[in-house]
């Protein structure tokens, strides 16, 4: 029977089942056709729901990664390596890892990037290695507490999967290796990307599926690594990639990566990191620069001036108690701390029109806040003293609590 539309506006010869599947299609519907008034209860469910929109639904944060953007630099550009160390510098939260390798790099902040970011970590690789030895390896990496990742339901039935994005720009093409590496209980994943074109942005994403056995310690302590290889030799290349969860065997953790590091002409960068549950990447999660500087910051905080500023900073009053025990005063961190920090003081402090600084051995340190260490001579019993530091650039404190 033939579907009629009449003048009235009525339409006849339509059957009581309504209209056959794909009829109604968004060619045919108006502009906010769609109300929630003509939604019944319950009428859209997960099952319905595209898994492209699924993560679009996530409440709160959904990227794990803190300072994916690179966006904060409170350590400033650092040269490093030839030793076998972790080393950080650049970017906050991140850091180099190398292995037996004599290979140097510097380590910073950088413009160059994709569209919509502005900033990306740069690794330019200032002393080569070309020839590798078995236990050769060097790699990037970012470690999470466990308590960041208890929802991730690991070491259960209901473990969930999580998707990497990021940006890349490498010297070379061919295959890349990320590793996720249980450190609770000694147990890995390996993936491989592809850089298809040398020094060019390129959009990757990487799905790891969750791990049913052994859970994350709920606590403040390293968990989770994630490693971006850049090199390795074949004590980790060898075997076979470990593209499932299983117990560390090196020679299944890198099967396949190319070598970032064979030339001082080489620049490896990274930007747009998001780690998110479920199978699907989404868009970067971008969050402002204050909240990703406090997200930081419980890791790591400079105290007074920071590089290229000149100028005193003052950190508060003292009463000094002789004449070699004036102490303090209290300085509050920003944001508490994750555990708590080892002090170092780069440049000068010193008691304004008083008893001489002694050095930060005699820092008395919580996870919130610090006292200054005792002055050496010179303090007048009952005298307040301000404690500041001198006005050149680059004077501050540091508090270091990374994993």
């Amino acid at each position: 029977m033939a579907i009629v539309i009449n003048g009235s506006g009525t339409v006849t010869g339509l059957s009581v089942g309504g209209l056959p599947d794909g009829t109604v299609d968004a060619g045919t519907l108006a502009s906010n056709a769609v109300t929630e008034a003509k939604i019944a209860t319950d009428s859209v469910t997960t099952t319905k729901i595209p898994a492209a929109l699924e993560n679009t639904f996530v409440s709160g944060r959904k990227n794990l990664i803190i300072n994916g953007a690179m966006q904060i630099n409170q350590r400033g550009t650092t040269a490093t390596g030839g030793s076998s160390a972790l080393h950080y510098g650049g970017c906050d939260r991140w850091r180099m890892y190398q292995e037996n390798t004599a290979t140097a790099y510097t380590l910073s902040q950088d413009s160059n990037s994709p569209d919509g970011f502005g900033s990306s970590y740069k690794i330019d690789v200032t002393t080569a290695d070309s020839t590798l030895d078995a236990a050769d390896r060097a790699d990037f990496i970012y470690r999470f507490e466990g308590n960041e990742l208890q929802h991730l339901k690991k070491g259960t039935a209901s473990a969930e999967s999580v998707t990497l994005s990021f940006w890349v720009s490498s010297p070379k093409t061919g295959t890349h290796i990320v590793e996720f590496y249980d450190l609770d209980n000694t147990r890995q994943i390996s993936k491989a990307y592809t850089v298809n074109s040398a020094n060019t942005w390129e959009y990757k994403t990487i799905t790891y599926a969750g791990d049913t056995t052994g859970a994350y310690g709920n606590d403040a302590n390293a968990s989770v690594q994630i490693s971006f290889w850049l090199m390795a030799g074949s004590n980790f290349t060898s075997g076979t990639l470990n593209t499932s969860w299983g117990s560390v065997t090196d020679a299944n953790r890198a099967v396949g990566q190319v070598n970032v590091m064979d030339s001082t002409s080489n620049n490896f960068y990274l930007t747009g990191v998001q780690l998110e549950l479920g199978s699907t990447a989404t868009d970067f999660e971008h969050r402002s620069y204050g909240e990703e500087l406090a997200l930081c910051q419980r890791y790591f905080e400079k105290l007074g001036n920071p590089d290229g500023v000149s100028g005193n900073v003052f950190f508060g009053i003292t009463s000094a108690t002789n004449a070699t025990s004036a102490r303090g005063p209290r300085i509050d961190f920003k944001v508490t701390k994750r555990a708590t920090p080892t002090i170092a003081l780069t440049g000068s402090l010193y008691y304004l029109s008083g008893p001489a600084w002694q050095s930060t051995a005699g820092w008395e340190t919580t996870t919130q806040f610090i006292f200054g260490s005792q002055t050496t001579t010179g303090g007048v019993a009952g005298t307040a003293y301000t404690l500041s530091t001198t006005s050149g650039a680059g004077n501050y404190i540091t508090a270091d609590a990374e994993l």
